[in-house]
């Protein structure tokens, strides 16, 4: 790159970046990369999100701001929308040939097979090369496994025979964002950025452009592997142990032991890290990053990560376990599944959250159609919708009356303070399945209910 360009080194570019001077594009302004873009826009860089989603597009710049469910935001859209620091646009190539800096914030799915899908990323790459400025950073942010960007992504963005040459006319840094969606404001600013290049001046100018964005501690990794291997063992780690408890818990229910009395002893040691069991792991982070870990196996050494794959196995399982219980809990009732009225209570895949990505009350939702059992939904972030093929219900109250048995798949803050004599009182039978551990046993006993938790023994 040449010597007077904005990333000659870190001096020139931190100059540059406090007057302003960085112009940066966001692709991708879904529920991580609109926050970013708002981010960037924030600390008065001119920043343009693009997306393919027209509609997306058009109301955001209509001053629309569209993730309800992630606050502090919200403020943050109405000044930058209106000084103008901040638009959206779908024409990609027009974006590019504006930007100094180009952020991915693109999804990374996977196919029925669970491989994971890059196709939006391999064809962003394909726009890079064609239409990026010379001399532009381009930041991946988007989850991928370690060795996707070396193997696949450079290659495209280069082009064949090496038109562009990586670090001299531009260069590919990965920062793996690492945010909980619902606590995405929260997380910016507290969470350390993992950051990995192909060239140290180029991390150096990342970090710099980050720490000075979002202030929080930065952790330089050697190479963009090494940064995406940290994000994904990150959160497989969650599965595996999310795996473990949940594991625990169906033994616990044979045992009449109460699983989250266990936690809670557990929790007092040191060196313990509670995580609890539920109806399974869904979410677009957690199940996608134990199949990229074991997609990598696959193809560096054609071998399987037997922790990982059981742990998938044993997650992808719950769902299932939750309608055994809920069929058990009929059986003592003397009522068959078949025809009888079941209510879910939540179907985004984590609590606040207005999201379903492989939600585990999709397959809980199947399962009990599969055995001929009545199904109502009602989800507080869905009212009205039509989900999973079901037309969710516009209150509580309308899941609750005349039900068999209630299931509580997602925590959501309005579930927490359930009071089980009105469900005593207003369901036909007076079933309750709490897959979260939310109620309290006692409390359910006390008023009539008859209980089942997962992992919930001693009732």
């Amino acid at each position: 790159m040449t010597p007077n360009s904005f990333f000659s080194s870190v001096d020139s570019f931190s100059e540059n970046l406090s007057k302003n001077n960085i112009k940066v594009c966001v692709i991708g302004i879904g529920r991580i990369g609109l926050p970013t873009a708002l981010s960037f826009a924030n600390k008065n860089l001119p920043t343009i999100g693009v997306d393919i989603n027209t509609k997306l597009v058009n109301s955001i710049n209509s001053g629309k701001y569209p993730l309800d469910d992630e606050p502090e935001f919200d403020k943050i859209f109405d000044k930058v929308t209106k000084n103008k620091f901040f638009s959206a646009t779908d024409n990609i190539s027009e974006a590019l040939t504006k930007s100094n800096v180009v952020i991915l914030s693109l999804p990374t799915p996977m196919d029925k097979n669970c491989v994971p899908n890059y196709s939006a990323l391999l064809s962003v790459a394909q726009n890079l090369h064609d239409f990026i400025q010379h001399e532009t950073l381009i930041i991946v942010e988007s989850t991928v496994e370690p060795g996707f960007i070396e193997d696949e992504f450079i290659k495209i963005v280069e082009g064949k025979n090496e038109k562009l040459t990586c670090n001299i006319d531009f260069s590919i840094v990965a920062c793996p964002e690492t945010a909980n969606p619902g606590e995405i404001f929260s997380d910016f600013h507290k969470l350390p950025r993992l950051i990995g290049g192909f060239d140290e001046r180029f991390s150096q100018i990342t970090a710099e452009l980050y720490h000075y964005v979002f202030n929080v501690e930065i952790i330089h990794l050697p190479n963009c592997k090494t940064a995406n291997a940290a994000k994904l063992t990150a959160n497989v780690f969650r599965d595996v142990n999310i795996a473990f408890i949940n594991e625990l818990a169906m033994l616990f229910e044979k045992m009449d032991i109460d699983i989250m009395k266990v936690i809670e002893a557990c929790d007092k040691k040191y060196n313990f890290q509670a995580h609890y069991p539920g109806s399974g792991v869904g979410g677009p982070c957690l199940p996608v990053n134990s199949y990229q870990y074991l997609n990598t196996s696959r193809k560096t050494f054609d071998g399987v990560l037997r922790m990982i794959e059981t742990a998938r196995e044993i997650n992808e399982h719950m769902p299932h376990h939750t309608v055994e219980i809920v069929v058990d809990a009929l059986n003592e009732s003397e009522k068959s599944i078949k025809n009888s009225n079941i209510g879910i209570l939540g179907i985004s895949y984590k609590p606040n959250v207005a999201d379903i990505q492989l939600s585990p009350a999709e397959e809980i939702v199947k399962h009990l159609e599969q055995l001929g059992a009545k199904i109502k939904i009602y989800d507080p972030f869905y009212k009205s919708q039509n989900i999973f093929s079901h037309m969710c219900s516009n209150s509580f109250n309308d899941v609750v009356e005349n039900s068999d048995a209630l299931i509580l798949v997602t925590a959501h803050d309005e579930f927490k303070n359930i009071d089980p004599k009105i469900l005593f009182n207003k369901m036909n039978t007076p079933i309750f399945v709490d897959t979260r551990g939310v109620m309290n046993i006692e409390s359910a006993k006390k008023s009539g209910l008859i209980f089942r938790g997962i992992g919930r023994g001693g009732q």
